[in-house]
């Protein structure tokens, strides 16, 4: 199938990645418009890598402003194969302390005002959300984390809340005790959902950084410390990512769990309905299925 292309999305204090041999700035157009920032491209262990950071050099996009269409779009064009996501979160769990990292393998998406697919009026397609998350590319982190000496905890309900603010006290034990949700973060939808439409193996890291609201013993989030365990948190990411890319394989083979041909049979549209427009616009993310 040719070579594996890491893509690596790097969330709030994340904003680039030392090491790179042949390093550059790329900028990518995409039918979606411009991604967050230009993708820093290279070689890294041996593969291929391409890095965004999600929010823009200098942090310029809130949670809610993150063009997320563009960014998997962008990545998908470049030919990346597997994507890692790394993002701040709060925690719900005593044992997944601030400094943690939380290997995300469930979603419940509580975000309300952004576009949450590629596809739409023209051009229909489902594809199955049921597992979000590649376990190949889970058991690839998981082994890096172990190698790098990272607390790592494998599996979790990741919420993802629109933000910008952060959660009441009473969303957050809501979360907590009646959602059973394990982190909460603000990025990782739509994101998800995205990187499964454009066929990509897709795992999330969410790195913790406080406790959001419910724990008495902790108070509410305080930016500051926030902002301090951000900086370990990055520290520690980068080595992850650099470990990651010695982990996986140079050749690219068929995900065993069907990421990479999640659009068999998800497109509903009649050819003969299909708007020539959102054909043209989707196939950079559908080409594999819409091209015949």
């Amino acid at each position: 199938m040719g070579e594996t292309v890491l893509g690596i999305i790097g969330g709030s204090g994340l904003y680039d990645i030392e090491g790179f041999e042949e390093a550059r700035w790329v900028a990518v157009e995409t039918p979606f418009g411009k991604p967050s920032d230009e993708i820093r491209s290279g070689r890294l262990g041996g593969i291929t890598v391409h890095f965004l950071p999600r929010h823009g050099r200098g942090h310029v996009f809130s949670p809610s402003d993150v063009p997320y269409r563009a960014n998997i779009a962008a990545l998908k064009m470049l030919g990346v194969t597997d994507v890692i996501s790394l993002s701040a979160c709060g925690s719900f769990r005593e044992e997944m302390a601030p400094g943690d990292f939380v290997l995300v393998d469930q979603f419940i998406d509580r975000t309300r005002s952004r576009p949450a697919s590629f596809f739409g009026r023209g051009l229909v397609a489902h594809v199955s959300l049921a597992c979000p998350v590649c376990p190949r590319l889970g058991d690839a982190l998981a082994a890096a984390a172990r190698e790098t000496g990272i607390r790592l905890h494998r599996g979790g309900t990741y919420l993802a809340m629109e933000g910008p603010q952060f959660s009441t006290i009473a969303e957050s034990r809501l979360y907590r005790d009646r959602f059973d949700a394990d982190v909460i973060g603000m990025t990782n939808m739509p994101e998800a959902r995205l990187a499964r439409e454009a066929e990509l193996c897709y795992a999330p890291v969410a790195m913790v950084t406080d406790y959001d609201s419910w724990h008495e013993g902790h108070g509410t989030v305080d930016v500051a410390d926030i902002i301090r365990i951000l900086s370990g948190n990055a520290e520690k990411a980068r080595g992850l990512v650099k470990r990651l890319a010695a982990e996986l394989t140079r050749e690219r083979r068929p995900c065993p769990h069907g990421c990479d041909h999640a659009l068999d049979n998800a497109i509903l549209t009649a050819p003969k309905k299909r708007d020539p427009a959102m054909v043209a616009r989707l196939m950079p993310i559908a080409g594999r299925v819409l091209g015949d």
